[in-house]
């Protein structure tokens, strides 16, 4: 636990990335899920199609969908090497627009959410510990120098640097401890683009308003506005545009029509689980029951993909349907608590009677853990200390510890013949007698394969450590066949890659990206 907010925040010293090399331009948005991650992966494809170095960049993310990056400000271990360190998804998949690997310098500050109040800081890849929501405010004024020097670092690789916004800018009442919206504006001189969201209402309030909250220097940093997510007669709505920039004084820089591919890719925030589910009465029926800290959850996205697979996020106050044939326990940043989330909405009796019944059960990192018979936190790493039974489907018990394991892993299942690349996140360690039955035995080239989560005698229950594991369309048709499903063709990184050109296309066609480009300075 983080108990001194002021405290300074040592971050190694690492070489002088030189003179800024790059143009910047800052996506803002009028509130949270206006679609600023989507927006700057669309531009920072369709900007590197044109042969421009791209770089993505937000200086805070709060997210339990994270990435594991090959760079960290961890010292190297044992063997000499840097150990991983971990990004939000999103700024993971702005890369990926970009054609480059993630770095932690392109999301210096992650914010995980362990409870209503607090959560897990980390910096630059390494975990601070944890803290309230009214402890982390006093301590970012101790984050801003690392955030500055990654930005640095970022622009003196590129030509143009697409900074993201957090949640709304026009949140003024934070602006003492802003370090990422128009403090690192002002800091770093960068021109700011608004984006607002039309399709949740009230788009027009939503910029006059946030016009309005901000002071004359913030109004004057702004260089024009973009709609989102529009549907519709664009003709019905010009006379808002119009309205708009005659109140603000900011032009508007365009409208985006509704991109129907976004849900080809891996959503950053949990408010896309609010969303009605695809898919519905299809083939092999998997239930995923929506934990109250669920993480990573985009794991199951190649599942969903499967035109012969519905996956189901089961909404608290529902039960786990009875025409399920495999329940998946997700990630989560909270273990016990939501072992707790599962006992309150009686989940757990669900899952008991669905295995019971011949289904199948796995679980997920956090949802392995959950397998076991106990999961126990002495140091009060999540939460209170103390421990939780768990559902006692596996012969397990895990213990959250302080040091967190992040490994990237490429390697083959010596069990399915199949290639498994992915990677672990986690703060706990699991033991006992049911890691003798594993679930993968990776090979990574060494000659001695390395075992991997847990199955049941039976054979029904099964989990892992492992994230992203379905990703890969050899395993997950080895696996669709094991559980009775049928794999189709998919090509799940094609069809990812896909998208990304569609949404770049999408840009291309609704913007003038000439004149977005001529805004960065």
């Amino acid at each position: 636990m983080i108990e001194d907010p002021t405290a300074p925040i040592d971050f190694p010293a690492l070489p002088d990335p030189g003179p800024r090399k790059a143009r910047a331009l800052m996506i803002q948005g009028t509130s949270s899920d206006v679609g600023k991650s989507l927006l700057v992966a669309g531009l920072c494809r369709a900007y590197t199609r044109r042969g421009l170095t791209v770089r993505p960049f937000k200086a805070q993310n709060m997210s339990n969908n994270a990435a594991v990056t090959r760079d960290s400000d961890l010292p190297p271990g044992p063997d000499g090497q840097i150990p991983p360190g971990e990004i939000g998804r999103a700024q993971a998949l702005q890369a990926r627009a970009c054609k480059v690997a993630p770095s932690i310098h392109m999301n210096p500050v992650l914010l995980k959410p362990q409870t209503l109040i607090g959560s897990q800081v980390v910096l630059r890849g390494r975990v601070l510990g944890n803290c309230r929501a009214k402890v982390y405010h006093k301590m970012k004024p101790q984050l801003l120098p690392a955030v500055m020097d990654s930005f640095h670092r970022t622009a003196a690789q590129a030509d143009l640097v697409l900074v993201e916004g957090a949640g709304s800018g026009a949140e003024v009442y934070l602006r003492k401890s802003d370090i990422t919206n128009m403090k690192l504006a002002q800091l770093a001189d960068l021109p700011v683009v608004i984006l607002g969201d039309i399709d949740r209402g009230g788009a027009l309030a939503a910029i006059v308003g946030t016009h309005a909250l901000f002071n004359e220097s913030e109004q004057a940093r702004v260089v024009g506005y973009i709609i989102n997510k529009f549907r519709g007669d664009l003709s019905l709505f010009e006379p808002a545009c119009e309205l708009m920039t005659q109140r603000t004084g900011w032009p508007s820089l365009g409208v985006l029509r509704w991109f129907e591919g976004a849900t080809r890719l891996p959503a950053e925030d949990a408010l896309a689980l609010e969303r009605p589910a695809d898919g519905e009465g299809r083939g092999l029926n998997i239930a995923v029951p929506q934990l109250s800290r669920v993480a990573n959850f985009d794991d199951l996205d190649p599942l969903a993909a499967e035109p012969g697979v519905s996956v189901g996020w089961v909404k608290p106050g529902n039960p786990i349907p009875r025409d399920t044939d495999v329940i998946i326990l997700p990630g989560s940043k909270a273990t016990r608590a939501d072992l707790e989330v599962l006992r309150r909405e009686g989940w757990d009796i669900d899952i008991l009677s669905h295995v019971r019944q011949g289904g199948r059960v796995v679980g997920l990192c956090a949802g392995f853990q959950m397998l076991g018979k106990v999961v126990r936190d002495p140091r009060g790493i999540e939460g209170e200390p103390g421990e939780t039974p768990g559902l006692g489907l596996l012969d397990l018990d895990t213990e959250i510890g302080a040091e967190k394991t992040l490994i990237e892993l490429d390697a083959r299942d010596t069990l399915s013949g199949c290639r498994v690349t992915g990677y672990e996140m986690h703060m706990g360690r699991t033991h006992g007698p049911g890691l003798e039955r594993p679930w993968l035995m990776l090979d990574h080239g060494n000659g001695s394969p390395r075992p991997e989560g847990a199955v049941s005698l039976d054979g029904r229950v099964t989990g892992g450590y492992v994230h992203g594991i379905f990703g890969d369309d050899g395993f997950r048709a080895a696996w669709l066949s094991r559980v009775g499903a049928q794999a189709s063709t998919l090509d799940y990184e094609a069809r990812v890659e896909a998208a990304l050109e569609a949404l770049a296309d999408h840009c291309e066609e609704n913007l003038d990206l000439d004149a977005l480009l001529a805004l960065a300075r």
